[in-house]
Order: structure tokens, then C-alpha cells, then sequence
């Protein structure tokens, strides 16, 4: 305060002394004691200085000139001086001091994301104005993005108001792409679309983005935004500074252009229904919804934007869009827009919530189950589902194949083409959502009647796909489909029914399981997850001895990102560790068909000296302790990000709820939690990092490496093994094969190879010696024949794996060459 004070004072007198040389100086000063932040009291100081009269200002101004171009003055001093001269320069006469240079110093701003008010930028700014010339339009990007920090003074928003040029900010395609638009109706429409900045559209702003749209047509606004929206979340197109700890900037969204892309998805709900319209809306809810390092999802605001604007299409189109969103969406707020889009939409056509979704799946063109064939011209288009993909493929009018579009069907039929290749996009995405949801109906213990299951599953054109490789249970006859009808597993045809369930292992004997698995084989189908390959958990002596909770995957250690993505995807809820003194609930998942609420006990590691984080301050790992059930209703169990005991918080009087005895969770939930779980450590532990064995960092995980990499097999890796001994002999290379206990024996022309079957990772002879090869991040199973399910990457690892070193005299990595 008192320094604040002496600057006061030195402003009154030396302009009474004129001494305005030495003030120029003083100011500088000033600008050092508070690290160029003008804030607080410091503002002050400020408004001391705009209170001296024009002349006394402009004497200062030729000081701060002078004490510019003086050869003490450093970089710091120097761009000081440039705010300073802004500030006592405005309301003066137009002289252009030190343009040049404030030019300069403003291209260096135009590359920051936003700067701290307190900087006084906007003087710069101002200056520019005065003389009359226009701020180059990314200096304005930062303006505007540094106006929407949640301080401000009241100089910064009153400068960016007078920067109204270009609509958008640049340094995004879909935002340049819009740029290019002209004539003002074009401009008028942006303008309007950068005010969405609410929750949701009001009237009047829809009533003002109708009528601009008329002038230039729907159809022509309509397809304008879904050019734009492909763009978005593409590269910028140029890139801006990112602080050493600061989030990854350039991959996150502009966030001023972030309100126009919530006005533009309103924009398209207002114009009449399109199935283009609900295509890109889906896109950006899913392309705002991807993470971006140190900040976590691009923009969920958009993304519910996208979400709001989707449930106000009245299409079947939107509603599909919905209904996949809603298996793929793993971000709280955005799913639970999705519910109540979905829930509303049930309501209104007086449906249940899984009816809906079931409903909600179109055939995309699709005539009978998985295929279509549509004629333009003499060229006829086949669009198929194989396996878990959609194909096109083309004959000409004799019946020839064709290997690629012929050219009239580009040249007289682009819009079918167009819609074609829309169909094969869609069918991938909904053929993976319907894979998810099908698979979360386990626990769902749903139930259909006979009819209803063969309209919505069996027999529809593109679920079908999907529900013909699966098994069910027809009235308590198991049965699957082939050759043309549902059939038992001596092949008997099934022809009607009552009731139908999912067909789960938990509830078979092994000799049925087996039996099954070998129809599924002598009929070659390929399932899209473990059905009859499903992992089983039975209860175990020791989970019987605990009571409680389970001990079976506790003390591994995990990739916590890697962890949280997979729990999101399976249904559970988790908030990441950070390195900070902070609580957090353990993982949980709700299974309301039961009343149960399963929990996964984990822990933040960090080292001992914290330095195991990210940039963004949360742990690279996690270590793993119980699985325990409680009622649904039950509170919360909490615990030290980085460790300690788990403590249920009891709030508003509430009683403490023991967790439930192993032996009342029914065998079905029990089995599938654990699989979730198995899957968690199966896939982020660190175990599985074939560069892993020195230990990691400090060597201190060298233990557990070791003990994961070639240890005992999980259930999962059980489950591989015996699919392998099926495998093996059909293989090329059966004769250089062996199975024995944990690992696949590869007999190579230089060595033998042990391949453990949960890891993936290798020894090779004499002496075990470790063998590092790390697998391609896009590894896909090679060409092994048949495989009854889809989906286990780790058997594509280790298939690979054995191929390349049952034939090692024709490897060429020098990294694997140097190992041999």
C-alpha cells in the first residue's frame, strides 16, 4: 500500500515540477514493483496518471519514447513502455509513437491463446484504433478469448466490443471455411450465432435465426453448416504458445468460436428434418466430447448443445442419433442430456426407455438382414454387413465385379453414391453402439416376448446382423442361428416361442458350454463379443473366507487414464486421482435391475517424491485393492486420492451400511463385475508394457512386472489358452507350436520362444532371456482361419507374435535383431 502510495505521490509531483522525463522513468519503475500487473490498488496508480491534463500526458509519452530507445531498457522495459504510452496517449492528438514497435509487440500477442487483463493489452489496442487502422483479425482472437476469463476489468470488454470484424475468430478451418461465406446476410447469420451463449435457445433467438436464415434459404444454410461442422476439431491453422503447465490449447476448442458452434447445432434443429443434419450433429457431440490433455473433454457444452438440438428434430434419423449416443457417451453431463432426450422421446410415444433404443435403430437402406442391393443404371451397388463392417461393392451389367466406383455411376448418380457411402459409415458406428448395448444386457436380465424379439433383433435388417451371431434361450431352449432358422444345439429348428432372454454361460453346465461352442464352430459364426467364450467368475474359497469383498485383482498396479476410459466404457463412474489433498468414491458401478452398487477400491501412486504426474497434476497410476458390493441406496465410501482407508460419508444423519456378503450377490452380477474389473487390469496394467522390464521408474515396479508379465493366467487369458489349443493346429506354423501351462512355445530357425498368454510378453532360449517387441498401436488378429468372437486384442498380439518369430530368419527390425 505504502508503495502504491509513493507512485501516487510521484505522479502529482513530478508533473507539478514538470519533470515528465523523470515521471516516464517512474512509471517504469512502478511497472517493475508489480511485475506489469495493474490490478488492485495498482489501478490506481493509473488513474492518477489519466488524470494529469493532455499536455503533461503527451510530455510523458516522448519520456516513455526516450526511455524505450535507451540502452538499459530490456525486453520487459520495453513492452512496458509500449502499454504505458497507450494508456497516457489516449484522448491526445493522433501521434504515432513508436508504431512500428507496437505493431510488433501486438503479432507476438496475436500467438497467445489470452492474456491476463491486468496486462493492459487493450491500450495497444486502442492506439491502433486511433490511428485508424484495423487490428489484424488474430489479434482479435485473443482479445475476445482473453475478455472470457472469469476476471476482467472494464477497459478489455469495451475494447473488444469495438472489434467486430471478422464475425469469428480465426485459427480454426470450420471457422475460416465459414469466413469465406459472402455478403452481409452471410455475416449477419454469424453474428447472431456468436450471442448462443445459454443453455439452450430462447425464443426470440430462434425467431431472429429463422428470419435471417430466410433470405438465403434453408436448404443453402443447411448445407453450408454441415460443411463447416465437418471441419471442426480439425488441426488449426495455426498454432498458438502453450505454457510449459498450461492445456493442450491447440486441440482444445477457440472457446468465442465454441458459442457459435452451440448457435449453428440450434441453428440446424430449426431447419426442416434431414437425415444430413442428424449425421453431423452426432458427429459433434462425439467430436467435442474427445479429451484434450490438461483440460479433459474438447467442449461439453457444445457437445450438449449438440445433444439439445438433436432431441428438437423430429426425425427417426435424430432419434437414432440419440440412441447411439447414448450407448457411446461416457461424460455425465452429456449422458444425462442424452437420458432425458431419450426418456421425453419414450414418454411422448408412451414406451419404456429400452423400447425406445430398440426402436430408435433404422435399417439405413438395408432390405433384408445385413444387405441391399440398389440399381443405378446398369451398375449394381451391394451394400453388406460382414462381421462387424458395412462394404459396397460393385457389378456392372453383366455381373462382373467391379473393383471401385465405376465412373457413371460418379457421373449420373453422385447424390445415390453420396448416400451410399453415408449408409457405410453410419451402419460401422451403429453396428458398434448396438455391439456395446448389447453386450451391457446381461445385466440388464432383460426379457422380450417371441414376436417382439424377432421384429427388433432376429429378423431386423441391420440388429439382425448381430442378433444371428448371438445365443438365446427361446422358452428355456437355448438356441442360435444357422443355415436359414433358429436351431438348437443338435441343430433341431426353432420355429416360435413365448419369451426370450440372452443366453449367459454362468447359468449353462461346462459340458454345454463346450457343446456350444462347438456348434458355433461347425457353423463358422464369429460372434461380436464372448458369448459362449465368456469369462465365468464363480465365488471362490477365498471370497467366501473374506465374506465381504473380494481380494481376486487387488495389488495391481494400473495406467490410471487408460483405466478411467475403460470404466467409463463399461458403465462405471470414477473420478480421476489428482496429486493434490484431496477425497475421492472409489470406482462404482449402479445395477438398478438388482438394487446393487458395485465398488473397485484404488489409489493414486505417485513415488515417493510426487513425481509420477501429469502436467495437469494427476497420477500416471493407480494401484488396486477390493471389490465390494452395497446396496444401491447405500452412502459413499471415500478415500485419500494418494491412499489410506476408505470411510463411508454419512451425511444428514444417515446410518452406515455394511457391504453385502459375497454369497447373496445373485452369480450373474457377480461374474459380470469381475469381468469388468478382470478387463480394467487386463488392459491398463502396466504388466502388459513390454518395455517395462527394468522395472519402470526407479526400477520400483520391477516385481510386479515380472510377477504380472509371466505369472499365473486370469480368467481372460484361461479363456485364450484354450481357444489357442483349438487355434493351433489349423495354423500355418502348428508344427513349430506348443501349448504348455502359461505360455505358447514358438520353435523359431535362431531360438525357442515361451509367449506368456496374459501378457503378451516374451523369454527366449537359453535362459529365459526377456525379448522385447512391442506390438503396432493398430495390431490386428493375421490371417488365423476362424475365430469364434470378435475383439481380443491381446490374441492378435500374441498370433502375431508367434508368426513373425516361428519364421525369425526373415526379421529385419534392427531393435528386434540386436535381441537375437
Amino acid at each position: 500500500m505504502g508503495e502504491i502510495q509513493k507512485y501516487k505521490d510521484l505522479i502529482r509531483q513530478r508533473a507539478a515540477d514538470g519533470d515528465l522525463e523523470e515521471l516516464a522513468a517512474d512509471l517504469l519503475r512502478a511497472a517493475v514493483a508489480n511485475n506489469g500487473n495493474w490490478t488492485g490498488l495498482w489501478d490506481g496508480v493509473l488513474a492518477r496518471l489519466r488524470e494529469l491534463p493532455p499536455d503533461a500526458r503527451s510530455g510523458v509519452a516522448d519520456g516513455l519514447v526516450t526511455q524505450y530507445h535507451s540502452e538499459q531498457a530490456g525486453p520487459n522495459a520495453r513492452q512496458n513502455a509500449l502499454i504505458l504510452l497507450g494508456i497516457v496517449s489516449r484522448d491526445l492528438p493522433p501521434h504515432d509513437r513508436l508504431a512500428a514497435e507496437r505493431l510488433s509487440l501486438l503479432d507476438g500477442i496475436s500467438r497467445q491463446h489470452s492474456f491476463w487483463w491486468g496486462a493492459r493489452y487493450e491500450n495497444l489496442i486502442e492506439a491502433e484504433l486511433a490511428a485508424g487502422r484495423p487490428i489484424a483479425p488474430a489479434v482479435v482472437a485473443t482479445v475476445r478469448r482473453s475478455v472470457l476469463h472469469a476476471y476482467q476489468n472494464e477497459d478489455l470488454p469495451r475494447t473488444a466490443k469495438k472489434l467486430t470484424e471478422p464475425p469469428l475468430n480465426v485459427g480454426e478451418e470450420w471457422a475460416e471455411e465459414a469466413l469465406r461465406e459472402t455478403g452481409p446476410g452471410w455475416q449477419r447469420l454469424l453474428t447472431h450465432m456468436v450471442t448462443a451463449t445459454a443453455a439452450k435457445p430462447s425464443p426470440k433467438w430462434d425467431k431472429q435465426a429463422a428470419e435471417l436464415v430466410g433470405p438465403l434459404g434453408s436448404d443453402r444454410v443447411r448445407e453450408a453448416v454441415i460443411r463447416w461442422l465437418a471441419l471442426v476439431g480439425r488441426p488449426r491453422t495455426f498454432e498458438l504458445e502453450r505454457g510449459r503447465y498450461e492445456p493442450d490449447v491447440n486441440s482444445a476448442y477457440d472457446p468465442y468460436n465454441a458459442n457459435a458452434l452451440r448457435g449453428l447445432a440450434w441453428l440446424l434443429s430449426l431447419l426442416p428434418a434431414h437425415p444430413d443434419t442428424a449425421r453431423a450433429l452426432g458427429v459433434l457431440v462425439e467430436t467435442s466430447l474427445k479429451k484434450v490433455a490438461g483440460l479433459g473433454p474438447r467442449n461439453p457444452k457444445v457437445a450438449n448443445a449438440g445433444v439439445n438440438a438433436l432431441a428438437r428434430v423430429d426425425s427417426e434419423a435424430a432419434l437414432a442419433e440419440l440412441a447411439r449416443l447414448a450407448t457411446r457417451v461416457t461424460y455425465k453431463n452429456t449422458a444425462k442430456l442424452l437420458d432425458a432426450a431419450l426418456e421425453a422421446r419414450a414418454v411422448a410415444l408412451g414406451l419404456s426407455r429400452e423400447e425406445i433404443e430398440e426402436l430408435a435403430v433404422p435399417a439405413y437402406g438395408l432390405t433384408e438382414v445385413g444387405r441391399a442391393e440398389h440399381r443405378l443404371g446398369e451398375i449394381t451397388a451391394v451394400l453388406e454387413v460382414q462381421g462387424s463392417k458395412a462394404v459396397l461393392t460393385w457389378s456392372n451389367a453383366s455381373g462382373k465385379p467391379v473393383r471401385s466406383v465405376p465412373a457413371a455411376v460418379r457421373r449420373d448418380h453422385a447424390e445415390e453414391l453420396k448416400e451410399l457411402k453415408a449408409a457405410v459409415k453410419d451402419i460401422d458406428k451403429m453396428l458398434s453402439a448396438q455391439s456395446e448395448r448389447l453386450d451391457r444386457q446381461f445385466l440388464a436380465d432383460r426379457t422380450w416376448s417371441y414376436a417382439t424379439w424377432r421384429e427388433r433383433y432376429l429378423d431386423h435388417p441391420l440388429v439382425g446382423t448381430l442378433a444371428r451371431r448371438l445365443l438365446w434361450t427361446v422358452d428355456g431352449t437355448t438356441a442360435g442361428y444357422a443355415d436359414g432358422s433358429l436351431r438348437t444345439v443338435t441343430d433341431a429348428p426353432v420355429t416360435a416361442g413365448t419369451e426370450v432372454r440372452l443366453w449367459h454361460p454362468v447359468d449353462q453346465t461346462p459340458a454345454e458350454i463346450v457343446a456350444w461352442r462347438d456348434w458355433l464352430e461347425r457353423h463358422e459364426i464369429t460372434q461380436p463379443f464372448k458369448q459362449a467364450h465368456r469369462e465365468v467368475y464363480l465365488l471362490t474359497d477365498a471370497e467366501r473366507t473374506t465374506g465381504t469383498y473380494s481380494n481376486r485383482f487387488a495389488a495391481h498396479v494400473l495406467r490410471q487414464h487408460q483405466f478411467h476410459s475403460l470404466a467409463a466404457a463399461r458403465g462405471w463412474r470414477n473420478r480421476l486421482r489428482l496429486a493434490v489433498d484431496d477425497e475421492a468414491p472409489p470406482p462404482s458401478r449402479a445395477l438398478p435391475r438388482w438394487g446393487l452398487r458395485a465398488e473397485y477400491w484404488i489409489e493414486g501412486d505417485g513415488g515417493e517424491e510426487y513425481t509420477d504426474i501429469t502436467d495437469s497434476g494427476s497420477f500416471l497410476r493407480l494401484r488396486t485393492d477390493q471389490v465390494r458390493f452395497y446396496p444401491i441406496g447405500a452412502p459413499e465410501n471415500w478415500a485419500h486420492c494418494a491412499g489410506g482407508e476408505y470411510r463411508m460419508w454419512l451425511r444428514d444423519g444417515a446410518e452406515p451400511v455394511d457391504p453385502l456378503p459375497l454369497t447373496e450377490i445373485p452369480p450373474l452380477v457377480l461374474s459380470e463385475v469381475l469381468r469388468d474389473v478382470d478387463l480394467f487390469v487386463g488392459v491398463a496394467s502396466i504388466g502388459n508394457d513390454p518395455t517395462w522390464q527394468d522395472g519402470g521408474p526407479g526400477g520400483r515396479f520391477r516385481e510386479y512386472w515380472t510377477s504380472y508379465g509371466f505369472g499365473e493366467l486370469n480368467q481372460s487369458a484361461e479363456t485364450r489358452r484354450l481357444l489357442l489349443d483349438r487355434l493351433i493346429p489349423r495354423l500355418a506354423i502348428a508344427d513349430r507350436c506348443t501349448l504348455e501351462g502359461r505360455f505358447l512355445h514358438v520353435k523359431g530357425d535362431r531360438h525357442t520362444y515361451k509367449i506368456h498368454l496374459g501378457s503378451g510378453n516374451i523369454l527366449r532360449t537359453p535362459n529365459d532371456q526377456y525379448l522385447c517387441i512391442v506390438p503396432k498401436s493398430n495390431a490386428s488378429a493375421p490371417q488365423a482361419g476362424y475365430l469364434p468372437y470378435e475383439g481380443d486384442r491381446m490374441l492378435a498380439v500374441i498370433l502375431s507374435k508367434a508368426m513373425m518369430l516361428a519364421d525369425d530368419t526373415k526379421i529385419t527390425d534392427p531393435t528386434i535383431l540386436s535381441q537375437l
